[in-house]
């Protein structure tokens, strides 16, 4: 056995880690149709104005402003319908006055014209539109560059890239963007008991699961997860697995052996690794986490029992992936539900990280154990309750935060119990 370390609070684990995290530096360029949720590498400038003329925005009419002043029901303008406009056939000869063409949403304004009704708004005998009040110039138009003018910054580095700046890009010509890569993090199981799923197990062998989980919550923190197969409980072997893992990855996580156990090595190796930043953090689950530094890549050893290395992930590993890809926010979302019951009990030493199913605006604890990985199943928020909190009642308000999809499941999945 081998004692912890001073346990750190979660608040200063957290510090520590996210200051010695280094985005990624490295770019690539993507096409634009795979570039959702990215982050831009740098700025760009649209080379042209958006509309380039000026269009209109609904289906109608198009004729000059001034012809309808004084219009009434009684003594309607009129204009004569002399042409067409669709949106990829214009109309190019000048309206004169008492003259209109149909016009497309999306078309261009014929030379003369300024305004439009739309169909609903006028009169059509024959040939011959009424139009019965004033229409002031620029109705249902969108003028040149209404939308973005030539040399506006379209989107700036560290940008991350959302459906409408996507469009944006596109709509400017573009047909990739240039993009921080993708944080790559490698996923190294300890423990001499886990077998890869989809292999025979014997005796008391078990399937290992944290590359699923965590690679999950990696893939939704927007980096590659990059799986291994379990190692043996041998310290030579682990070093060496680590060493070479962070050569390959951003971030190397190392899940189980990381406690205080004859077999658990993470706390010999780490140190020959890199600087350590910690050994123990006063959380429950997840104590026995330790975290390390070399070259500025973080080696992070995790709890190897699901449900505590899947914890872990929600407060600990989604802000440090979020920091290393360089996305906005921690990853959840702050709220507040009520306890759907009582019974829970914090900590006297430890802060407590409370999983939570929330179901139209009551919370569900959802804990079976740091073993059972299908004790978060469902789980879409979760609490952190200080050291020395008090039991917690049922209907008591507490604040949370929501984990969005994918990490947190829809209300609607919430499994019986």
């Amino acid at each position: 056995m081998r004692p912890f370390g001073k346990l750190v609070s979660i608040d200063v684990a957290m510090r520590r880690i996210l200051a010695v995290a280094r985005p990624v530096a490295r770019t690539e360029s993507v096409p634009l149709t795979e570039s959702l949720g990215r982050v831009s590498a740098e700025a760009f400038r649209a080379p042209f104005p958006v509309p380039q003329c000026d269009r209109a925005t609904w289906d109608g009419y198009a004729f000059r402003s001034a012809s309808t002043r004084g219009a009434t029901s009684r003594h309607p303008a009129r204009f004569r319908i002399v042409g067409e406009v669709f949106a990829d056939r214009g109309y190019n000869r000048p309206l004169g006055t008492g003259e209109t063409v149909a016009i497309a949403a999306g078309g261009r304004l014929p030379p003369g014209a300024d305004t439009m009704a739309i169909f609903e708004e006028v009169g059509l005998h024959d040939q011959e539109v009424a139009v019965s009040r004033y229409i002031r110039a620029g109705n249902r138009i969108a003028g040149m560059a209404a939308d973005f003018r030539r040399g506006q910054v379209l989107v700036r580095r560290n940008d991350a890239l959302d459906p409408a700046t996507v469009g944006s890009l596109g709509a400017a010509g573009q047909t990739e963007v240039r993009v921080f890569a993708c944080p790559r993090v490698s996923i190294l199981p300890n423990g001499n008991e886990l077998v890869v799923p989809g292999h025979p197990i014997h005796g008391d062998q078990i399937y290992e699961t944290n590359n699923l989980t965590i690679g999950a919550i990696i893939l939704a923190n927007g980096a590659i997860p990059v799986p291994h197969s379990p190692l043996p409980d041998d310290a030579d072997q682990i070093e060496a697995a680590v060493r070479q893992a962070l050569t390959e990855s951003d971030l190397v996580l190392l899940t189980g052996g990381s406690s205080v156990g004859e077999h658990d090595y993470a706390p010999e190796v780490l140190p020959r690794v890199g600087r350590v930043l910690f050994h123990g953090i006063a959380v429950r689950p997840g104590k026995p986490t330790i975290a390390a530094v070399t070259g500025g890549r973080l080696v992070l050893g995790m709890p190897g029992h699901p449900t505590s290395a899947l914890a872990n992930s929600f407060w600990l590993l989604g802000p440090l992936l979020r920091r290393l890809g360089r996305l906005p926010g921690p990853g959840w979302v702050e709220g507040s539900c009520r306890l759907a019951r009582s019974g829970d009990h914090p900590s006297r030493d430890l802060s407590v990280v409370l999983a939570l199913r929330v179901v139209d605006g009551w919370g569900y604890p959802s804990y079976h154990g740091s073993h059972a990985v299908t004790g978060l199943r469902g789980v879409n928020a979760f609490a952190i309750l200080p050291p020395g909190s008090k039991a917690l009642r049922r209907g008591q308000r507490l604040a949370v935060h929501l984990l969005p999809e994918p990490v947190g499941a829809p209300p609607q999945s919430l499994p019986s119990d």
